[in-house]
């Protein structure tokens, strides 16, 4: 059911769906005037409702028609010419948006929809003296139609500006990071979550493979849990959703044997979506950065501004939890599956914004400066063991890449200062913490 909802979502964010809504319904709306009118005719005392004859209809008709596709057709031509070349320091998220934004699919499906009713409208006009027919009441819906595209097209262009703009592009991105989060994370319960079986526990179990391929956009657990529990065995899986999963390779593995229904509970499609893959988000904002601090582009306070958002997320996740991948029903291990952690969650953000931006000082300092600050507000010791790995990930990449000696030495100093804040009481026996396994 839920892989079935994600299909709709998507179908009906697509391009075409609302101008597609929107002319069917000004189709609906033309044939119903024309109706209307042929019944009942015009009342007297409608002053509001147009008054000319038959050759002052057409050729109101035919230029609210003429005017309508053809501003479209120019003005759209023009934005997704536009939106090409800027989405090549933005990236592809850039004409994603604009696909899928409402307010661009409800100008489009203004023009289009008054296109459809005038030329519908201008079908019903008859002349002669046997049975002439002027639709007074379309006549003067396709006039105020046209006023509602000019405010249509004000209003296109005034959207589109602020779209392209890079912090309205990033901005955007860190609401869509927020929400995952609150979704993918909860309150701290205070209760420890039970541990996974050993490796042997799942030796000898009856393996499932990927009869098709793609990227996993929806990991149904719930459905996962009640096929476990209903067969009385328990399941592993192997792949989370943004895993590509390739045909005959393991997905999941039960013990004694599989439940029913573990390959309904995996959409697979051809493209990463939001939804539960929680780094798809993630990495979005770290292209805007990496391409901000690309040789071509070389715009470092794009970069900042990266930065700055994720600080903000890690914030927000403070005091959080993580879903445990571990489900028990009864007492009784039913379902574990891989999950996005802390430290895959860094890894995701600062992994490409630290290699490409170790040649800038301004880079690095900022997110030194991040680091420093979402450890000050955190009690996790793992999560600033995690934070104090990336720190020292980033200054040693600086020391090797910087070479004003002054700029060396104010990264030296910032990194003493992360380092000081992020050390934990297990850090004193040595032992540097590990990349975290993102799976």
């Amino acid at each position: 059911m839920k892989g079935y909802l994600l299909r709709l979502r998507e179908w009906t964010g697509q391009f075409w769906f609302l101008p597609a809504v929107m002319t069917a319904l000004a189709l609906l709306l033309a044939w119903a005037g024309i109706q209307l009118e042929e019944r009942y005719g015009i009342p007297e005392g409608l002053i509001w409702v147009y008054s000319g004859g038959e050759s002052g209809a057409r050729s109101l008709l035919s230029a609210v028609a003429s005017s309508a596709i053809g501003v479209a057709g120019t003005v759209f031509s023009i934005t997704i010419a536009a939106l090409s070349y800027a989405a090549g320091s933005m990236g592809p998220r850039l004409l994603d948006n604009f696909t899928r934004d409402r307010g661009n699919q409800a100008v489009l499906g203004t023009f289009i929809a008054t296109f459809a009713f005038t030329l519908f409208s201008l079908r019903s006009v008859r002349g002669g003296e046997d049975s002439p027919f002027v639709p007074h009441y379309n006549v003067t819906a396709a006039m105020l139609l046209g006023l509602a595209c000019v405010a249509a097209l004000v209003y296109f262009l005034a959207h589109v500006t602020r779209g392209i703009n890079m912090t309205a592009v990033v901005n955007l991105l860190r609401d869509d990071l927020r929400r995952a989060l609150e979704r993918a994370t909860s309150e701290t319960s205070g209760e420890p979550a039970a541990p996974a079986p050993p490796e042997a526990f799942w030796a000898g179990g009856e393996v499932l493979r990927s009869p098709d391929s793609g990227y996993l956009q929806l990991l149904d657990t719930d459905l996962l849990i009640a096929a476990a529990q209903r067969d009385g065995v328990a399941l592993r899986m192997f792949v989370r959703p943004g895993d590509y999963v390739f045909p005959n390779t393991p997905v999941a593995v039960g013990v004694p044997r599989l439940p029913d229904s573990v390959l309904p509970a995996l959409t697979l499609g051809p493209r990463r979506v939001a939804g539960q893959d929680l780094e798809f988000t993630v990495r979005q904002l770290a292209e805007v950065a990496a391409r901000a601090l690309s040789p071509g582009t070389n715009d470092p306070v794009t970069a900042i501004d990266v930065i700055d958002r994720f600080g903000d997320a890690l914030c927000r996740l403070q005091g959080r939890t993580w879903p445990p991948g571990v489900e028990f029903r009864d007492h009784q291990l039913r379902l574990v599956y891989p999950v996005t952690t802390y430290a895959g969650l860094l890894d995701s953000m600062f992994h490409m914004i630290r290699q490409y931006g170790s040649g800038s000082p301004a880079v690095t300092l900022r997110l030194l400066d991040v680091l420093r600050t979402v450890a000050e507000g955190e009690t996790d010791p793992l999560r600033r063991r995690e934070l104090r790995r990336h720190a020292e990930l980033t200054a040693e990449d600086a020391r090797r890449d910087t070479r004003n000696s002054g700029d060396l030495q104010e990264i030296e100093a910032r990194a003493r200062a992360t380092l000081q804040v992020t050390r934990t009481p297990d850090d004193a026996g040595g032992g540097q913490p590990q990349g975290g396994d993102h799976a």
